[in-house]
Protein backbone atom coordinates (compact mmCIF):
# COMPACT_ATOMS: atom_id res chain seq x y z
CA UNK A 1 0.00 0.00 0.00
CA UNK A 2 1.20 3.63 -0.85
CA UNK A 3 1.54 6.74 1.54
CA UNK A 4 -1.33 7.99 -0.76
CA UNK A 5 -3.60 5.48 -0.04
CA UNK A 6 -3.21 5.61 3.72
CA UNK A 7 -5.46 8.60 4.26
CA UNK A 8 -8.09 6.83 1.79
CA UNK A 9 -8.24 3.92 3.71
CA UNK A 10 -8.90 5.77 6.96
CA UNK A 11 -11.92 7.64 5.58
CA UNK A 12 -13.29 4.82 4.63
CA UNK A 13 -13.10 2.66 7.98
CA UNK A 14 -14.32 5.70 9.50
CA UNK A 15 -17.28 5.45 7.31
CA UNK A 16 -18.05 2.22 7.97
CA UNK A 17 -18.05 2.94 12.07
CA UNK A 18 -20.43 5.38 11.52
CA UNK A 19 -22.86 3.21 9.09
CA UNK A 20 -22.62 -0.30 11.19
CA UNK A 21 -25.68 -0.69 12.64
CA UNK A 22 -27.49 1.88 11.44
CA UNK A 23 -30.73 1.81 9.95
CA UNK A 24 -30.68 4.00 6.57
CA UNK A 25 -34.25 4.16 4.98
CA UNK A 26 -34.93 5.07 0.84
CA UNK A 27 -37.53 6.07 0.06
CA UNK A 28 -38.39 6.26 -4.07
CA UNK A 29 -41.39 6.56 -5.63
CA UNK A 30 -41.29 3.33 -8.17
CA UNK A 31 -39.18 0.51 -7.43
CA UNK A 32 -37.73 0.60 -10.65
CA UNK A 33 -36.74 3.95 -10.26
CA UNK A 34 -34.60 3.03 -6.76
CA UNK A 35 -32.96 0.03 -8.71
CA UNK A 36 -31.70 1.70 -11.66
CA UNK A 37 -30.59 4.51 -10.00
CA UNK A 38 -29.99 4.42 -6.30
CA UNK A 39 -29.04 0.23 -5.84
CA UNK A 40 -25.27 0.47 -6.00
CA UNK A 41 -25.26 3.16 -2.88
CA UNK A 42 -27.50 1.33 -0.80
CA UNK A 43 -25.36 -1.83 -1.65
CA UNK A 44 -22.12 0.38 -0.60
CA UNK A 45 -23.98 0.91 3.01
CA UNK A 46 -25.12 -2.32 3.50
CA UNK A 47 -21.77 -3.65 2.82
CA UNK A 48 -21.16 -0.52 5.43
CA UNK A 49 -22.78 -2.34 7.84
CA UNK A 50 -25.62 -0.89 7.82
CA UNK A 51 -29.20 -2.23 7.62
CA UNK A 52 -31.32 -1.21 4.44
CA UNK A 53 -34.78 -0.19 4.18
CA UNK A 54 -36.33 0.60 0.49
CA UNK A 55 -40.17 2.35 1.09
CA UNK A 56 -41.41 2.58 -2.72
CA UNK A 57 -44.41 1.77 -4.81
CA UNK A 58 -44.01 -2.34 -6.26
CA UNK A 59 -44.83 -3.30 -9.37
CA UNK A 60 -41.72 -4.84 -11.26
CA UNK A 61 -38.42 -5.21 -9.03
CA UNK A 62 -40.02 -5.85 -5.98
CA UNK A 63 -38.47 -9.94 -5.36
CA UNK A 64 -35.07 -8.16 -6.85
CA UNK A 65 -34.83 -5.82 -3.80
CA UNK A 66 -35.72 -7.89 -1.36
CA UNK A 67 -32.92 -10.59 -3.14
CA UNK A 68 -30.27 -7.98 -1.57
CA UNK A 69 -30.70 -8.31 1.43
CA UNK A 70 -32.98 -5.37 2.06
CA UNK A 71 -36.54 -4.83 3.92
CA UNK A 72 -39.21 -3.74 1.26
CA UNK A 73 -41.78 -1.74 2.59
CA UNK A 74 -44.37 -1.33 -0.08
CA UNK A 75 -45.86 2.00 -0.41
CA UNK A 76 -48.61 3.89 -2.32
CA UNK A 77 -46.86 7.01 -3.73
CA UNK A 78 -47.44 8.59 -6.46
CA UNK A 79 -44.71 10.31 -8.48
CA UNK A 80 -46.90 12.69 -10.07
CA UNK A 81 -50.15 14.04 -9.15
CA UNK A 82 -51.94 16.87 -7.05
CA UNK A 83 -54.59 14.92 -5.27
CA UNK A 84 -55.13 15.95 -1.38
CA UNK A 85 -56.72 13.25 -0.44
CA UNK A 86 -54.30 11.08 -1.94
CA UNK A 87 -51.66 13.42 -0.95
CA UNK A 88 -52.47 13.86 3.16
CA UNK A 89 -52.85 9.72 3.11
CA UNK A 90 -49.32 9.18 1.56
CA UNK A 91 -48.34 11.95 4.79
CA UNK A 92 -49.87 9.88 7.14
CA UNK A 93 -48.70 6.65 6.31
CA UNK A 94 -44.70 8.21 5.75
CA UNK A 95 -45.19 9.70 9.54
CA UNK A 96 -46.67 6.19 10.76
CA UNK A 97 -43.74 4.38 8.56
CA UNK A 98 -41.05 6.76 10.51
CA UNK A 99 -42.18 5.76 13.66
CA UNK A 100 -42.57 2.54 13.28
CA UNK A 101 -39.28 1.54 11.88
CA UNK A 102 -37.45 4.49 13.20
CA UNK A 103 -34.43 4.80 10.66
CA UNK A 104 -31.46 6.66 11.47
CA UNK A 105 -31.45 8.23 8.20
CA UNK A 106 -33.68 8.42 5.57
CA UNK A 107 -32.68 9.49 2.02
CA UNK A 108 -35.56 11.10 -0.10
CA UNK A 109 -34.98 10.86 -3.89
CA UNK A 110 -37.23 13.27 -6.02
CA UNK A 111 -39.39 16.04 -5.61
CA UNK A 112 -42.53 14.73 -3.73
CA UNK A 113 -40.83 11.92 -1.52
CA UNK A 114 -38.86 14.87 -0.80
CA UNK A 115 -41.03 17.38 0.69
CA UNK A 116 -43.65 14.47 2.09
CA UNK A 117 -40.72 12.09 3.73
CA UNK A 118 -38.91 15.88 5.06
CA UNK A 119 -42.22 16.86 6.83
CA UNK A 120 -43.04 13.27 7.81
CA UNK A 121 -39.55 12.85 9.18
CA UNK A 122 -39.90 16.57 11.18
CA UNK A 123 -43.05 15.23 13.07
CA UNK A 124 -42.14 11.90 13.44
CA UNK A 125 -38.32 12.74 14.76
CA UNK A 126 -36.00 11.00 12.32
CA UNK A 127 -32.88 11.88 13.20
CA UNK A 128 -30.68 12.43 9.89
CA UNK A 129 -32.22 13.24 6.68
CA UNK A 130 -30.79 13.73 3.50
CA UNK A 131 -33.00 14.80 0.23
CA UNK A 132 -32.00 14.41 -3.33
CA UNK A 133 -33.41 16.30 -6.10
CA UNK A 134 -32.45 15.28 -9.33
CA UNK A 135 -33.92 18.71 -11.13
CA UNK A 136 -36.89 20.35 -10.34
CA UNK A 137 -39.31 18.79 -12.73
CA UNK A 138 -42.55 19.34 -14.11
CA UNK A 139 -43.43 22.08 -10.80
CA UNK A 140 -40.89 24.42 -11.98
CA UNK A 141 -40.75 24.66 -15.66
CA UNK A 142 -44.85 24.12 -16.66
CA UNK A 143 -46.52 26.94 -17.60
CA UNK A 144 -49.58 25.79 -16.15
CA UNK A 145 -51.60 27.45 -13.52
CA UNK A 146 -51.75 24.56 -10.99
CA UNK A 147 -48.03 24.82 -11.52
CA UNK A 148 -47.88 28.43 -10.95
CA UNK A 149 -49.90 28.21 -7.55
CA UNK A 150 -47.95 25.82 -6.04
CA UNK A 151 -44.31 27.22 -6.66
CA UNK A 152 -44.53 29.92 -3.93
CA UNK A 153 -45.94 27.13 -1.43
CA UNK A 154 -43.38 24.80 -2.52
CA UNK A 155 -40.64 27.60 -1.78
CA UNK A 156 -41.41 28.08 1.40
CA UNK A 157 -41.33 24.24 2.13
CA UNK A 158 -37.91 24.08 0.79
CA UNK A 159 -36.42 27.11 3.15
CA UNK A 160 -38.27 25.57 5.98
CA UNK A 161 -37.62 21.77 6.05
CA UNK A 162 -34.08 21.92 3.84
CA UNK A 163 -32.49 24.57 6.27
CA UNK A 164 -33.29 22.14 9.50
CA UNK A 165 -30.03 21.23 11.56
CA UNK A 166 -30.51 17.51 10.55
CA UNK A 167 -31.65 18.05 6.87
CA UNK A 168 -28.81 18.12 3.98
CA UNK A 169 -29.87 18.49 0.37
CA UNK A 170 -28.09 16.40 -2.52
CA UNK A 171 -28.08 18.51 -5.73
CA UNK A 172 -26.57 17.27 -9.18
CA UNK A 173 -25.19 20.24 -10.90
CA UNK A 174 -23.83 23.95 -10.57
CA UNK A 175 -26.93 25.62 -11.74
CA UNK A 176 -29.17 24.00 -9.02
CA UNK A 177 -26.79 24.53 -5.72
CA UNK A 178 -27.10 28.07 -6.89
CA UNK A 179 -30.13 28.23 -7.41
CA UNK A 180 -30.93 27.21 -4.00
CA UNK A 181 -28.54 28.91 -2.75
CA UNK A 182 -28.96 32.41 -3.99
CA UNK A 183 -32.69 32.70 -4.88
CA UNK A 184 -34.74 29.39 -2.18
CA UNK A 185 -32.39 30.69 0.60
CA UNK A 186 -30.81 27.07 1.68
CA UNK A 187 -28.15 27.65 3.52
CA UNK A 188 -24.92 26.96 1.72
CA UNK A 189 -23.85 24.48 4.38
CA UNK A 190 -27.41 22.32 4.02
CA UNK A 191 -26.34 22.20 0.68
CA UNK A 192 -23.73 19.43 -1.21
CA UNK A 193 -23.56 18.60 -4.75
CA UNK A 194 -23.00 15.15 -5.77
CA UNK A 195 -23.03 14.31 -9.82
CA UNK A 196 -26.39 12.09 -10.63
CA UNK A 197 -26.00 8.71 -9.45
CA UNK A 198 -23.27 8.22 -11.34
CA UNK A 199 -22.38 5.41 -14.21
CA UNK A 200 -20.57 2.06 -14.19
CA UNK A 201 -17.55 3.08 -16.61
CA UNK A 202 -16.96 -1.32 -16.42
CA UNK A 203 -20.44 -2.25 -17.68
CA UNK A 204 -20.58 0.70 -20.16
CA UNK A 205 -17.44 0.57 -22.36
CA UNK A 206 -17.03 2.15 -25.73
CA UNK A 207 -17.17 0.29 -28.97
CA UNK A 208 -16.02 1.21 -32.31
CA UNK A 209 -19.09 2.99 -34.05
CA UNK A 210 -20.75 1.00 -36.56
CA UNK A 211 -19.89 0.87 -40.05
CA UNK A 212 -22.08 3.72 -42.20
CA UNK A 213 -23.42 2.65 -45.52
CA UNK A 214 -26.56 3.47 -47.88
CA UNK A 215 -28.36 1.36 -46.41
CA UNK A 216 -27.40 1.65 -42.56
CA UNK A 217 -26.88 5.76 -41.96
CA UNK A 218 -25.62 7.14 -38.70
CA UNK A 219 -27.90 6.66 -35.75
CA UNK A 220 -28.94 9.59 -33.40
CA UNK A 221 -29.86 7.90 -30.01
CA UNK A 222 -32.12 9.52 -27.46
CA UNK A 223 -32.70 7.34 -24.47
CA UNK A 224 -35.32 8.78 -22.11
CA UNK A 225 -39.30 8.37 -21.13
CA UNK A 226 -41.14 9.66 -23.54
CA UNK A 227 -42.21 13.04 -22.12
CA UNK A 228 -42.44 16.10 -24.09
CA UNK A 229 -40.40 18.20 -21.48
CA UNK A 230 -37.16 15.50 -23.05
CA UNK A 231 -37.62 17.78 -25.97
CA UNK A 232 -38.84 14.90 -27.93
CA UNK A 233 -41.33 17.10 -30.19
CA UNK A 234 -38.57 19.15 -31.43
CA UNK A 235 -36.23 15.96 -32.24
CA UNK A 236 -38.75 14.32 -34.28
CA UNK A 237 -39.33 17.82 -36.05
CA UNK A 238 -35.49 18.09 -36.50
CA UNK A 239 -36.13 14.65 -37.83
CA UNK A 240 -38.57 15.83 -40.48
CA UNK A 241 -35.98 18.70 -41.38
CA UNK A 242 -32.83 16.55 -41.49
CA UNK A 243 -34.71 13.75 -44.30
CA UNK A 244 -35.95 16.54 -46.47
CA UNK A 245 -32.34 17.91 -46.72
CA UNK A 246 -31.50 14.14 -47.30
CA UNK A 247 -28.56 13.92 -44.74
CA UNK A 248 -28.19 10.06 -43.71
CA UNK A 249 -29.21 10.04 -40.41
CA UNK A 250 -31.71 7.90 -38.31
CA UNK A 251 -32.93 9.27 -35.44
CA UNK A 252 -34.33 6.12 -32.83
CA UNK A 253 -36.07 6.94 -29.53
CA UNK A 254 -35.61 4.42 -26.46
CA UNK A 255 -38.03 4.55 -23.74
CA UNK A 256 -41.08 4.01 -21.90
CA UNK A 257 -43.91 5.89 -21.56
CA UNK A 258 -44.56 7.57 -17.74
CA UNK A 259 -47.68 9.25 -15.99
CA UNK A 260 -45.74 12.49 -16.08
CA UNK A 261 -48.00 15.32 -16.58
CA UNK A 262 -45.92 16.08 -19.89
CA UNK A 263 -46.11 11.99 -21.03
CA UNK A 264 -46.83 11.98 -24.71
CA UNK A 265 -49.84 9.76 -25.44
CA UNK A 266 -49.58 6.47 -27.24
CA UNK A 267 -51.45 7.16 -30.11
CA UNK A 268 -48.82 10.34 -30.90
CA UNK A 269 -45.97 7.34 -30.68
CA UNK A 270 -47.59 5.33 -32.91
CA UNK A 271 -48.20 7.84 -35.53
CA UNK A 272 -44.73 8.93 -34.94
CA UNK A 273 -43.42 5.04 -36.02
CA UNK A 274 -46.07 4.77 -38.88
CA UNK A 275 -44.62 8.32 -40.30
CA UNK A 276 -41.32 6.52 -40.56
CA UNK A 277 -39.47 10.12 -39.61
CA UNK A 278 -38.22 8.32 -36.67
CA UNK A 279 -37.46 4.81 -35.25
CA UNK A 280 -39.69 4.70 -32.09
CA UNK A 281 -38.83 1.63 -30.29
CA UNK A 282 -40.34 1.81 -26.79
CA UNK A 283 -37.65 0.68 -23.58
CA UNK A 284 -34.90 -1.65 -23.40
CA UNK A 285 -33.24 -3.60 -21.03
CA UNK A 286 -29.92 -3.70 -23.12
CA UNK A 287 -29.09 0.01 -23.23
CA UNK A 288 -24.79 -0.77 -23.31
CA UNK A 289 -25.77 -2.58 -26.22
CA UNK A 290 -27.89 0.50 -27.77
CA UNK A 291 -25.44 2.72 -27.75
CA UNK A 292 -22.80 0.29 -29.40
CA UNK A 293 -25.29 0.34 -32.45
CA UNK A 294 -25.19 4.07 -32.03
CA UNK A 295 -23.46 6.82 -33.33
CA UNK A 296 -24.55 9.95 -31.63
CA UNK A 297 -26.56 10.47 -28.34
CA UNK A 298 -29.52 13.22 -28.67
CA UNK A 299 -31.04 14.52 -25.40
CA UNK A 300 -33.11 18.00 -26.33
CA UNK A 301 -35.04 18.38 -22.75
CA UNK A 302 -35.83 21.58 -20.91
CA UNK A 303 -33.94 21.17 -17.53
CA UNK A 304 -32.21 18.11 -16.26
CA UNK A 305 -30.58 17.25 -12.89
CA UNK A 306 -27.65 15.35 -14.75
CA UNK A 307 -29.46 12.84 -17.27
CA UNK A 308 -28.28 9.15 -16.21
CA UNK A 309 -28.73 8.24 -19.91
CA UNK A 310 -25.85 10.96 -20.93
CA UNK A 311 -23.73 9.36 -18.33
CA UNK A 312 -24.05 6.93 -19.71
CA UNK A 313 -23.27 7.42 -23.61
CA UNK A 314 -20.60 9.53 -22.29
CA UNK A 315 -19.19 6.14 -20.84
CA UNK A 316 -19.71 4.22 -24.06
CA UNK A 317 -17.72 7.01 -26.07
CA UNK A 318 -20.38 8.48 -27.62
CA UNK A 319 -20.65 12.39 -28.61
CA UNK A 320 -23.30 14.50 -27.43
CA UNK A 321 -25.84 16.84 -28.70
CA UNK A 322 -28.05 18.38 -26.10
CA UNK A 323 -30.23 20.97 -24.78
CA UNK A 324 -27.90 24.16 -22.98
CA UNK A 325 -29.74 23.80 -19.83
CA UNK A 326 -29.15 22.94 -16.61
CA UNK A 327 -27.98 19.05 -16.09
CA UNK A 328 -27.15 18.73 -19.64
CA UNK A 329 -24.44 21.11 -19.91
CA UNK A 330 -22.69 19.12 -16.86
CA UNK A 331 -21.57 16.47 -19.31
CA UNK A 332 -22.12 17.72 -22.60
CA UNK A 333 -19.52 20.27 -22.89
CA UNK A 334 -19.70 22.58 -26.10
CA UNK A 335 -16.67 21.60 -28.50
CA UNK A 336 -15.65 19.24 -26.19
CA UNK A 337 -18.10 16.27 -25.72
CA UNK A 338 -20.62 17.58 -27.92
CA UNK A 339 -23.10 20.38 -29.23
CA UNK A 340 -25.20 22.33 -27.12
CA UNK A 341 -28.37 23.71 -27.97
CA UNK A 342 -30.87 26.30 -26.87
CA UNK A 343 -33.94 23.94 -26.04
CA UNK A 344 -37.00 24.38 -27.51
CA UNK A 345 -35.00 24.56 -30.87
CA UNK A 346 -35.19 22.12 -33.92
CA UNK A 347 -32.85 24.05 -36.51
CA UNK A 348 -29.83 24.42 -34.31
CA UNK A 349 -30.11 20.58 -33.15
CA UNK A 350 -30.83 19.77 -36.70
CA UNK A 351 -27.75 21.69 -37.66
CA UNK A 352 -25.71 20.37 -35.05
CA UNK A 353 -26.53 16.56 -36.09
CA UNK A 354 -25.72 17.02 -39.20
CA UNK A 355 -22.31 18.14 -38.37
CA UNK A 356 -21.81 14.91 -36.12
CA UNK A 357 -23.20 12.61 -38.87
CA UNK A 358 -21.00 13.58 -41.54
CA UNK A 359 -17.36 13.55 -39.51
CA UNK A 360 -16.70 10.37 -38.05
CA UNK A 361 -13.19 11.76 -36.98
CA UNK A 362 -15.53 14.42 -35.00
CA UNK A 363 -17.24 11.83 -33.43
CA UNK A 364 -14.20 9.88 -32.08
CA UNK A 365 -12.79 13.02 -30.90
CA UNK A 366 -15.72 14.06 -29.03
CA UNK A 367 -16.55 10.21 -27.75
CA UNK A 368 -13.16 9.98 -26.56
CA UNK A 369 -13.43 12.86 -24.31
CA UNK A 370 -16.63 11.75 -23.02
CA UNK A 371 -15.11 8.68 -21.82
CA UNK A 372 -12.31 10.26 -20.00
CA UNK A 373 -15.03 12.50 -18.37
CA UNK A 374 -17.30 9.97 -17.19
CA UNK A 375 -14.11 8.08 -15.75
CA UNK A 376 -12.46 10.69 -13.77
CA UNK A 377 -16.09 12.80 -12.88
CA UNK A 378 -18.98 10.92 -13.14
CA UNK A 379 -17.92 7.38 -12.35
CA UNK A 380 -20.28 4.99 -9.85
CA UNK A 381 -17.55 4.29 -7.91
CA UNK A 382 -17.07 8.41 -7.01
CA UNK A 383 -20.73 9.13 -6.06
CA UNK A 384 -20.97 5.96 -3.93
CA UNK A 385 -17.79 7.25 -2.17
CA UNK A 386 -19.15 10.58 -1.75
CA UNK A 387 -22.38 9.75 -0.85
CA UNK A 388 -21.57 7.39 2.14
CA UNK A 389 -18.77 9.79 3.04
CA UNK A 390 -21.52 12.43 3.69
CA UNK A 391 -23.78 10.02 5.45
CA UNK A 392 -21.38 9.40 7.62
CA UNK A 393 -20.61 13.02 8.37
CA UNK A 394 -23.93 14.24 8.81
CA UNK A 395 -24.60 11.24 11.36
CA UNK A 396 -21.93 11.64 13.23
CA UNK A 397 -22.38 15.34 13.85
CA UNK A 398 -26.19 14.60 14.72
CA UNK A 399 -25.58 12.07 17.34
CA UNK A 400 -27.24 11.86 20.63
CA UNK A 401 -25.02 13.96 22.98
Amino acid sequence: MGSADVPKLARALERVMQLEGRRILYLVSEDWYFFSHRLPIARAARDAGAEILVATSVVDHGDAIEAEGFSLVPLKIERSGLNPLTDMSTLLSLIRLYRRERPDLVHHVALKPVLYGSLAAWVAGVPVVVNALAGLGFLFISGEIIASLLRPVVRLAFRILFNRENSQLILQNSDDVSLFRDQLGIQARRTDMIRGSGVDIVHYLPTPEPDVSSEHPVVALCVTRMLWDKGIGELVAAARLLKTRGVGITVRLVGPSDRNPTAIDAATLDGWRREGIVDVAGPSDDIPGEYARAHIAVLPSYREGLPKSLLEAAAAGRPIVASDVPGCREICREGQTGFLVPAHSVEPLAEKLTILASDAELRRKMGAAARKAAEEEFSEAIVIEQTLALYGEILQKNAPG
